[in-house]
């Protein structure tokens, strides 16, 4: 860190420090992998005081994507099928194999960028085959898919397995089954870019916790933490918008346009987790030929495997344990041959603290 942010962050944890010892124990959770990584590869955890606890939430939207959606991805690219997804997608374990296991089986597999990837790809060199993307994701990649889908830029051999999530109504689940007493709420900068600050009020309006939109350099982190604790030292839960450079109060309008126009919500499952209520999206009818669920009859509800025994990833990934809790953590779980999915993704809590260390002082 350059000096001059360095005596800013030296500032801001002396306040942090000094205003900790109102208490004697706060939790914090962060809603977002980014979040994750910016923590533990910075070290906040090690310079601010063992009382504020900062633990990671269901940011992760490849940790969280069910095994059976895996499995009927795996299953259409075995039948002749070409499967396309990210690349944290392709090796994310399913029931009994990842698309990159099945690809090695002679599956019809490759990964790509991102959905504008897959769309160059299926009118080119597979424009003569049956082309899936199976897209999981939050809000945050929603509009670049559907933006294609609106201008008709989609071939007709491509359809989409639509598997992304909400996290304001994961977010809501973890409140109203109080999961955790918090104290404070960093809510995702990424995702509130698309949905505004303004998506993350209930937080603080209907369960009376401090909430504060961060972006993801550690000072950014750090003003939100010393935010948190300034509402609690008021007795007062308010929004902030730490992220205002970034993150307006209502968002990218036309992007959220854009999904109530060619999405509905539905009810979704959470890998570990189980049902949330409105936290994914279908197609509308008028769109139904890009969804490959209904055009290939897929079974994504069904249940999987979603966890191996042993595997504690649910837990970490609602902020209930931590991943040096897990008994396969870098023993028969590791980056280069995960078992469970926090260990997959680059912004899984697992991985990131396999490569970076957990940043708890010993």
């Amino acid at each position: 860190m350059p000096k001059p942010l360095s005596r800013i962050a030296d500032r801001i944890t002396s306040e942090i420090a000094r205003l900790a010892e109102n208490f004697s124990h706060l939790k914090i959770m962060h809603f977002c992998g980014t979040h994750e990584h910016t923590i533990t590869y910075h070290g906040l955890r090690s310079i601010i005081p063992q009382n504020i606890e900062l633990i990671a939430g269901p940011g992760c939207p490849v940790c969280i994507l069910p095994a059976s959606i895996v499995d009927e991805a795996v299953r259409l690219s075995m039948e002749g099928v070409y499967v396309l997804t990210y690349g944290d997608v392709y090796r994310l374990p399913g029931s009994e194999k990842s698309l990159h296991e099945a690809r090695s089986e002679g599956a019809k597999v490759k990964p790509v960028y991102g959905f504008l990837d897959a769309v160059k790809i299926s009118k080119t060199s597979l424009r003569n085959e049956d082309v899936v993307f199976l897209a999981a994701g939050f809000e945050t990649t929603l509009p670049t898919i559907l933006s294609q889908v609106k201008l008709g830029k989609v071939p007709n051999n491509l359809t989409i397995l639509l598997a992304c999530r909400n996290t304001v109504a994961a977010m809501r689940y973890i409140l109203e089954n109080k999961v955790h007493r918090l104290n404070g709420i960093i809510a995702p900068g990424h995702v509130s870019a698309i949905i505004g600050a303004s998506a993350w009020s209930f937080v603080a309006t209907e369960h009376g916790v401090p909430v504060v939109v961060a972006g993801f350099e550690p000072l950014d982190v750090l003003i939100a933490v010393l935010n948190i604790l300034s509402q609690n030292i008021e007795g007062k839960a308010y929004l902030e918008n730490e992220y205002s450079r970034v993150v307006s109060w209502n968002g990218n309008t036309e992007a959220k346009k854009l999904m109530s126009e060619l999405l509905i919500v539905s009810d979704g499952y959470w890998r570990g987790i189980g049902l949330i209520p409105k936290s994914a999206w279908r197609f509308r009818e008028k769109y139904r030929r890009y969804d490959a669920i209904e055009e290939y009859g897929l079974d994504v509800e069904k249940p999987g495997i979603d966890l191996k025994p042993g595997c504690r990833c649910a837990e970490i990934v609602l902020g209930m344990a931590k991943p040096t809790d897990c008994p396969l953590f870098m023993k028969s779980c590791t980056p280069s041959r995960p078992l469970g999915p926090c260990m997959v993704s680059v912004e899984g809590t697992c991985r990131i603290w396999a490569i970076y260390g957990s940043g708890y002082r010993a």
